[in-house]
């Protein structure tokens, strides 16, 4: 599908990072909105428009199965995409390889042993690797980094592109943008103590994060 016609709802907690991914999106052509009002998602937006849900790792897991199963209902065609991290360029990039409708020949891997992206070009391809990682986990608006690790042509054939010792070893990932294809993958997990900070959705439960402003576009 092309650019000027896709439709993205990115669902998350963070204003910040979710207003930057969906301004990203929109630089790129995409009709993209943002939300924090996990309650309001279905009365807010007509959901049978979005080709793509991002969903955002704090958002309540019950709150996600709901969404997606009374989004599914009238939206057949939807695609959903769970965010790897906080970081709106890696969340942006996501979404292009959520995307992307050409037939992608190329084998695209990436090797956590050795921290190597492994590449088998069927043809001479660009070839864009980046590296995003987290710099603060401080709710409600964590912070992060990027490293362009290449931007070059490759020949057809393997490449093997190893990542910079620079790349930590936790709450990081990389992108490879390969022809008009795009992976995610992650290079070190987000540590445990954020990954607790998950809301259970509970509501008996005091609330386990500072309240967030409230956000929620609407360009179409």
């Amino acid at each position: 599908m092309d650019a000027s016609s896709a439709s993205i709802l990115i669902i998350g907690r963070s204003p910040s990072v979710i207003l930057e991914a969906a301004g990203i999106l929109r630089d790129k052509g995409f009709h993209a909105d943002a939300t924090n009002q996990f309650d309001e998602v279905l009365t807010a937006y007509d959901t049978t428009q979005f080709d793509v849900v991002v969903f955002g790792g704090m958002v309540p897991p019950a709150t996600k199965r709901y969404l997606r199963e009374e989004i599914s209902k009238g939206n057949g065609h939807v695609t959903f995409v769970q965010g790897l991290g906080g970081i709106a360029g890696l969340v942006a990039a996501q979404v292009e390889g959520a995307m992307s409708t050409a037939q992608d020949d190329n084998d695209v891997a990436y090797d956590t042993t050795r921290r190597t992206v492994r590449l088998t070009l069927k043809e001479p391809s660009r070839v864009v690797v980046e590296a995003w990682w987290a710099t603060s986990f401080t709710p409600p608006e964590p912070t992060s980094t990027s490293m362009r690790v290449v931007d070059s042509h490759f020949d057809a054939g393997e490449h093997l592109i190893p990542l910079p010792a620079d790349v930590p070893t936790v709450a990081s990932f990389v992108t490879v943008s390969a022809g008009p294809a795009v992976r995610a993958f992650t290079v070190g997990a987000m540590p445990e103590a954020v990954r607790r900070m998950v809301p259970t959705g509970d509501p008996t439960e005091p609330p386990a994060l500072p309240p967030v402003q409230a956000v929620a576009t609407h360009t179409n």
